[in-house]
C-alpha cells in the first residue's frame, strides 16, 4: 500500500510541476508577444462528438470566450430552407390565366362543329416592386399569353384581377400591374417585395428552393441543388439560351416562380422541365440577370388596356409568323414576316418594307402573329409605334428601329370579320394560308377561312378540304422568292 500511495503521489506532483511549467510558457509567450488560437481543424479534432458537418466552412478565430462549448462563427444571412421560405413566400402568387379555347370536331351525326370557350390555366408570379399607382408582378410571358382575363392570389388568398404591363415574348419574360388603390390594406401588410440575388455568382452544388403554384393547387416548395448553368434548351416555342439547371422539381404551374438561394434571394424565374419517362430531376430557370434587365425595361413602359376594334391601330401589311422549325430551316430570324404591304391603308409605313422580320414593338419581344396582335390590340389608329425588324442584307440580318402610324381599320385590315386583332392578317392569297387559293380566285374556290398569319393556320370554310399539294408548293414558291 506504501509503494502505490507513493506512485499516486508521485504522479500527482508531476502532473503539478507539468501544469506549472505550460503555465509559465504560456505566460512567457505572451510576455514575448504571441498568442495561440485554434483552429477549426483543431477544434473539430477536440470536440467530434459536435455535428461540424452542419456547420459552414469558416477561416475565422474560434470563440473561447464560453466555458462549457466551443462556437464557430457563422455567417448570419444563412439560413435554412424553412427560414428561407418563410421570408420568401409573401413575394410569390398565384396567378389564374383565363384562355378562349376553340374545339373542332365532328358530333356524332357526322357534322363539323366549331365553338369556343374558356379554360383556367395556372401559373406562379414574383411581386418585385411597386410604382406610384402601381404593384408589379414578375412572371413568364407564356404564363400569361392569349388570356382572355388574369387573376392574381396572394398570401393571404386575396384574389384580384391584374393587368398586362408589358411583355418580352423572346425572353419569356411578362410584367403584370395591379393597381394599389384595389390592393385591401392587410393584404399590402401581409405581402413583401422580393430581393434579388447575383445569378451570375451562384455556384454549381449550391442549394436552391422553388415556390410555386405547382398544378394549380397553390404555393409548394421544393428543394434541390443547381446542377448546371448557362444551359440552352429547345421547346415548342423556339430556343432558351443561358438557363440555370436544378434538380428542384419544377411542375406545371410554377412557371413565372422564384428559384430561392440560401440567402432568400430570387437567382432565377423558374420556366420550364424535361419531361419524359428517361429524364428524372432536369428543371430550367431563367437567371436573375436577365430577368432583372427585362424588367427595367417593361416597368418604364405604360399600363395600356384594349382599345375597341374601331379606334384600334393596323400596320397595313400582311404578314406571317416565322417559327422556331421555319427559322432552323431557312436560316432566318424567328419573329413576325412582313410579306406585303395592304393596297389603299392610311398607316405611315414606308419605313417598314417586304421581307423585314418584325421581332418588338414598343421595346417588347414578340415571336410570332399573336403576340404582335396582343399589344396592337392596346394602341388606336394615329399613335405611333416603334418596331425592331431584321432586315435582309446579303447573307445577314441587320437589326433596325423603324416608326409607323397606325392606319384605320376600314382602309388598313383585310379580314372580312373585321377580327385580326393586330390589324395584319394576310388576305386569303397569303400563300401560307390553309384556305390559299394558286390560281387566285379563278377556280371558284370563295372559301372564308382566316388567313392562317396567327401562327396556328385557320380553318377553311369547305371543312378543311384542301390539297396539301397546293400548300405545299406555295410555300417552296414563297422561300424561293424571298430567299436571300
Amino acid at each position: 500500500m506504501k509503494r502505490v500511495a507513493g506512485i499516486i503521489a508521485g504522479a500527482v506532483l508531476f502532473g503539478a510541476v507539468a501544469g506549472a511549467a505550460m503555465v509559465g510558457v504560456n505566460v512567457a509567450a505572451q510576455r514575448a508577444g504571441f498568442t495561440y488560437q485554434q483552429s477549426t481543424d483543431m477544434i473539430a479534432e477536440i470536440k467530434p462528438q459536435e455535428n461540424t458537418a452542419a456547420q459552414p466552412e469558416t477561416s475565422g478565430t474560434a470563440d473561447n470566450s464560453s466555458n462549457t462549448s466551443i462556437r464557430i462563427a457563422t455567417s448570419s444571412n444563412i439560413t435554412g430552407v424553412t427560414d428561407v421560405v418563410k421570408n420568401a413566400m409573401p413575394s410569390v402568387v398565384s396567378i389564374t390565366n383565363m384562355v378562349k379555347y376553340r374545339q373542332n370536331g365532328f358530333s356524332i351525326f357526322g357534322d363539323y362543329q366549331s365553338y369556343e370557350t374558356e379554360i383556367p390555366a395556372s401559373g406562379s408570379g414574383v411581386i418585385i416592386g411597386k410604382n406610384d399607382t402601381e404593384l408589379l408582378i414578375l412572371t413568364n410571358n407564356h404564363v400569361i399569353s392569349s388570356s382572355e382575363s388574369l387573376s392574381v392570389t396572394f398570401i393571404d388568398d386575396e384574389t384580384l384581377d391584374a393587368e398586362i404591363k408589358g411583355t418580352d415574348a423572346n425572353a419569356d419574360i411578362a410584367l403584370l400591374s395591379i393597381k394599389l388603390e384595389n390592393i385591401p390594406t392587410k393584404t399590402l401588410n401581409a405581402i413583401s417585395i422580393a430581393t434579388f440575388g447575383d445569378s451570375d455568382a451562384a455556384e454549381i452544388g449550391e442549394q436552391v428552393v422553388a415556390i410555386g403554384n405547382a398544378l394549380g393547387y397553390g404555393q409548394s416548395v421544393t428543394t434541390g441543388i443547381i446542377s448546371a448553368k448557362n444551359r440552352d434548351i429547345a421547346t415548342n416555342k423556339g430556343s432558351r439560351t443561358g438557363l440555370i439547371q436544378t434538380d428542384a422539381a419544377i411542375n406545371p404551374g410554377n412557371s413565372g416562380g422564384a428559384l430561392l438561394n440560401m440567402k432568400g434571394e430570387v437567382i432565377g424565374i423558374n420556366v420550364a422541365k424535361s419531361a419524359s419517362t428517361d429524364i428524372e430531376g432536369m428543371c430550367y430557370s431563367i437567371p436573375s440577370s436577365t430577368a432583372k434587365k427585362v424588367v427595367e425595361k417593361l416597368s418604364k413602359i405604360e399600363t395600356r388596356s384594349e382599345v375597341s376594334k374601331e379606334e384600334r391601330g393596323y400596320l397595313g401589311v400582311t404578314v406571317k409568323t416565322i417559327d422556331a422549325q421555319t427559322s432552323a430551316s431557312f436560316d432566318m430570324p424567328q419573329g413576325v414576316f412582313v410579306y406585303k404591304h395592304t393596297e389603299g391603308s392610311d398607316a405611315k409605313n414606308d419605313d417598314l418594307h417586304e421581307k423585314d422580320i418584325i421581332t418588338a414593338i414598343e421595346g417588347q419581344g414578340v415571336t410570332n402573329f399573336n403576340e404582335l396582335g396582343e399589344i396592337l390590340s392596346k394602341y388606336k389608329a394615329g399613335e405611333k409605334v416603334s418596331l425592331t425588324v431584321q432586315r435582309p442584307n446579303g447573307d445577314k440580318y441587320d437589326e433596325l428601329t423603324v416608326e409607323v402610324i397606325l392606319g384605320s381599320a376600314a382602309t388598313s385590315s383585310n379580314t372580312k370579320d373585321g377580327s385580326g386583332s393586330a390589324g395584319t392578317s394576310g388576305e386569303k392569297n397569303d400563300p401560307f394560308s390553309r384556305d390559299y387559293d394558286p390560281n387566285n380566285g379563278q377556280n371558284g374556290n370563295n372559301n372564308d377561312g382566316n388567313s392562317g398569319n396567327n401562327g396556328s393556320d385557320g380553318q377553311s370554310g369547305d371543312n378543311g378540304n384542301i390539297n396539301p399539294e397546293d400548300i405545299i408548293k406555295a410555300f417552296q414558291d414563297f422561300i424561293n422568292q424571298y430567299q436571300r
